[in-house]
């Protein structure tokens, strides 16, 4: 059976017309933060087992950019997909 994603913009969707970039937890530094801050945020990440959020790219579709919450130890069950920029606004508030 095909994993399915479903695109709040575009509807089911079979998996491969997504490309995953990775951890959609982590947070951007501000400009002026030190070079340890970058560093950790451009090259240290943990591993988690279980439950995760990720960005994903609609690259076949309509090209958005997802957070998508996923189980990433046994199941690969996915419990949320929702649109980056929203949640980026969202979190802006």
């Amino acid at each position: 059976m095909a994993s399915l994603i479903t695109c709040p913009h575009c509807g089911v969707r079979p998996r491969e017309e997504f490309s995953v970039r990775g951890d959609a937890s982590a947070v951007r530094p501000k400009a002026s933060a030190s070079d340890d801050a970058w560093h950790a945020y451009v090259f240290l990440r943990d591993n988690p087992k279980g439950r995760i959020m990720e960005h994903w790219q609609h690259t076949a579709g309509c090209r958005r950019w997802l957070v998508v919450e996923r189980d990433n130890a046994m199941s690969h069950e996915i419990y949320a997909v929702r649109d980056a920029a929203g949640l980026k606004k969202e979190a802006e508030l």
